[in-house]
This record gives C-alpha cells, sequence and structure tokens, in this order.
C-alpha cells in the first residue's frame, strides 16, 4: 500500500503541513533534558515488568515443580489484575498528582514480588492479581508526561522514541530474568523484580514529570526548542471547538479542545483503544507463533534470532515513523501490521523467518505510537492519565487474547497458521471499524470536526 493510503483520511494534509521526513525532530527532543530523563528513567523503569513474566514462570515450573499451565495462570492472573488496574492507577495521577498516586504502587513492587517467592501456590494466584492491579503505571506516566513536555505535532516523534525505549526494555528484561533465575535462583529473580520496580518508582517520583500544562515551568513558542527547556505544551483551549472530540479516518489529525466539559469517552476514542488491542492480538500471537514455528523445524536455538530481527524492525519502523510528516490513523497501521504479519508463517526456514518477520516488525512501534498520539489528541489533560490507563488496559487485554488465541489455531492447524490467524485478526478489526466510522459521517449534522 502505498503513502496515501495510510495517510488520516486516505487524503492530503493542507499544503503547509507536509514537511519532508527528517531526523531533527529527534535532536531537538533529545537536545531538552526534561524529555531525556524521561525517557531514560521509562527505559529503566520498564524492565522490571518485563522481566516479571518470565520470572514467574521459571519459578512456577522449575522451583514449585508445577507446570506450564499453572505457570500461565500465574500470569493470567497477573494481567487481570493490569487490564483493571491500569485505568484506576491513571485516575488517581490525574486527581492526586503523580508522586501521591505512585505510593501505593511502590509499596506494592516491594512487597508482593520480595514475599512472592515464599508462597504457596494458591497464595502466588492472588498475589499476582494484586501486584497487577497496582502495577507501577510507567507506560501511563511516560506517554502522559509527554503529551504535556512536547508540543503536538512533535508527539509523534516522542511517543516513537519512547516506543524504542519500550523495545530495549523488552531485550533486557528477561534476558536478566533468565540469568537470575539460572546464575542465582528464581527467587533471586522475584526479588530482583521486586527490588527494581521499587527503584524505578522512587525514580518516578523524583524526576516528578510533568503530567499537566500548568505544571510546566519553560514554554516554546511555535515548536522550537528555547535554550534547551522544555519543548512545548498543549494549545489552549477553544470553546467554539469543543462539541465534539472525534478521530476520523477522513480528518487530518490537530488538536483536541481541552475544555472541562467536553465529553471525552466518544467512538473515535473507542476505536483507537480497539485499534491498541488488535495490534496486541497479532503481537502477542506472533511471540507464541514464532516459538511453535521454531520447535516443529527443530531451530529453537534460533529463536533468539528471529526475535532480534523483529525488534530490529521495530525499532526501524519507530524512527521512520517518528520523522514521519504526517500523522497516520491507528486504524490503518493496524491494517498494514495485519496485513504483513498473516504470511510470516509460509517461510521455510528459521534465516526466512527472521527476513519475513522484519517488514511486520515495522509496523509494531508506530501502531502502538499512533494510538497514544491519537489519544493525546481526542482527549483533554484532565483526564488523560485515565484514557492512557484505558490504552493499557486495551493492550492487556489484546495480549491475553491473541495468545491463547495464536495457540489453539497452532494446535489444531498447524504452527505457521498462528501468523496468520492473528494478522487476519487484525485485519478483519481494521477494516470492521474503518468502515464503521466512514459510515458514521453521513449522519453527521455538521462537518466532522478536526482532531
Amino acid at each position: 500500500m502505498g503513502r496515501a493510503g495510510f495517510l488520516v483520511g486516505g487524503g492530503s494534509p493542507p499544503a503547509a503541513t507536509i514537511r519532508p521526513m527528517t531526523l531533527a525532530p529527534y535532536r531537538r527532543l533529545l537536545a531538552v533534558p526534561a524529555v531525556r530523563s524521561l525517557l531514560l528513567v521509562g527505559v529503566i523503569a520498564r524492565i522490571p515488568h518485563t522481566a516479571a513474566g518470565i520470572a514467574l514462570t521459571l519459578h512456577v515450573v522449575e522451583t514449585l515443580g508445577l507446570g506450564y499451565g499453572a505457570a500461565g495462570l500465574v500470569g493470567a492472573s497477573a494481567t487481570i489484575g493490569m487490564a483493571v488496574g491500569a485505568p484506576w492507577r491513571g485516575r488517581a495521577i490525574d486527581r492526586f498528582g503523580l508522586r501521591r498516586a505512585l505510593v501505593p504502587s511502590v509499596i506494592a513492587e516491594g512487597v508482593v514480588w520480595t514475599a512472592a517467592p515464599f508462597l504457596p501456590y494458591g497464595v502466588l494466584l492472588a498475589a499476582a492479581a494484586v501486584g497487577g492491579l497496582l502495577a507501577l503505571p510507567v507506560f501511563t506516566v511516560v506517554r502522559q508526561s509527554i503529551g504535556v513536555l512536547v508540543a503536538p505535532d512533535q508527539r509523534r516523534s516522542g511517543y516513537s522514541i519512547d516506543s524504542i525505549g519500550v523495545e530495549l526494555s523488552f531485550m533486557a528484561g528477561p534476558a536478566l530474568a533468565v540469568v537470575a533465575a539460572t546464575q542465582l535462583s528464581t527467587a533471586a529473580a522475584l526479588i530482583g523484580v521486586g527490588v527494581t520496580g521499587v527503584l524505578g518508582g522512587l525514580a518516578l517520583m523524583w524526576l516528578d514529570p510533568p503530567t499537566r500544562s500548568e505544571q510546566v515551568a519553560g514554554r516554546r513558542v511555535g515548536g522550537d526548542v528555547d535554550r534547551g527547556e522544555v519543548v512545548g505544551s498543549i494549545a489552549p483551549a477553544s470553546a467554539a471547538g469543543s462539541q465534539r472530540a472525534e478521530l476520523e479516518p477522513g480528518a487530518v489529525l490537530t488538536e483536541t479542545p481541552a475544555t472541562v466539559g467536553t465529553p471525552w469517552r466518544t467512538p473515535a476514542l473507542l476505536a483507537v483503544l480497539l485499534a491498541a488491542a488488535g495490534a496486541t492480538i497479532v503481537l502477542a500471537g506472533t511471540d507464541v507463533a514464532v516459538v511453535a514455528v521454531l520447535r516443529a523445524t527443530g531451530d529453537v536455538e534460533l529463536t533468539g534470532l528471529v526475535f532480534a530481527a523483529w525488534g530490529v524492525g521495530s525499532i526501524a519502523g519507530a524512527l521512520v515513523y517518528g520523522a514521519w510528516p504526517t500523522s497516520i490513523h491507528p486504524l490503518w497501521l493496524l491494517l498494514a501490521l495485519g496485513a504483513l504479519t498473516a504470511p510470516v508463517g509460509l517461510a521455510t526456514s528459521p534465516w526466512l523467518l527472521a527476513l519475513a518477520i522484519l517488514p511486520a516488525g515495522a509496523l509494531c512501534a508506530p501502531t502502538i505510537s499512533a494510538t497514544s498520539e491519537a489519544i493525546a489528541r481526542l482527549v483533554p489533560e484532565r483526564v488523560r492519565g485515565e484514557a492512557m490507563g484505558l490504552q493499557g488496559s486495551a493492550l492487556t487485554i489484546g495480549s491475553a487474547v491473541g495468545a491463547p488465541g495464536a495457540g489453539f489455531v497452532i494446535d489444531h492447524v498447524a504452527p505457521g497458521a498462528g501468523f496468520a490467524a492473528v494478522g487476519l485478526a487484525g485485519v478483519a478489526v481494521a477494516l470492521l471499524f474503518l468502515a464503521v466510522m466512514r459510515a458514521r459521517r453521513p449522519r453527521e449534522s455538521s462537518p466532522t470536526a478536526p482532531c
């Protein structure tokens, strides 16, 4: 699909908004100490969470002597807790401020994960749910703060850099957990998750990144960095355009007015959340399918190679998307992600699999980044923490659906069919809601408001 097909609405934005793709936005953002510190702390604070899943699995299987099914139940318990807790934790940030909202999470990180190695299985199930419910809301905090620190037309670059940080965290966390569990013990791995989780929470509290525009001390004009201060904040609210907060596939993205009375739980937001869930259905299913295909061919030792290719593709995609001169609706990106994932299972060797997964990998980070960018434009600041929490829940739910869904197809059809199943699921979600959103537009009594 060509560039025009991916533009928001499939049409051209106003000529004044078209700029050549350049890496200059990244240089400007990383030159700002507040943004640079936030991104660095975000990478570090996410590592314990990326390590927790594999540490729990190894503990249940190796130390408790139970099966992978039992380990999966513990993981599901934590996942349900995170899905329920993410919007609530985001709402707490909106209401009480960052530092007060993080106190319960920091306490829970320390208590749950350091106690986990010494709990019987039944209690561990409950503890995992509590740990997920009160998990440190790193994703929400970082994305919410980026929405405040950078100008609206630079958020795409900011979220893309953060997506690269997420990839780095997912590369480091599981590897560190395996090293700790195999070289020391699974108890040491779980305690390490707890200790580093507390440190990550304390680092966020110390940094105290702004989550509201009024907290930003340095403001900029016209998107230019002024003396290395904060890149910018959102535009002032406009009462004239506050009746709707819509993100249509046929509209060029602009800033959403952030008035107190603006309804923010809109069909447009629902479409973005479904795009986020659809993306992680594809990604989680791909995780399972890669392992299944390599096990079937007897090449499990090359799993790291394929995942590395996938990660490299995602980082490259994030760099390109963050510098892209126009915004892209996340449903279009989900459509492309699903379409490129579906045929990956046709690869006949690990090396071909690594090559085949690269194009799909290039859409991973951009799809997630686009959902964050859309939410920042659709939702007023006063409730943006809750909205980013809902995004986190959507991502978690999609992951919880994608992995077992792919596994079911793999068990009943073939290993490579897992890619087709989740890829086509992503395509179906994207096409369905693109059609629904387009069908709504003729029924609108007034022209589509820009968003």
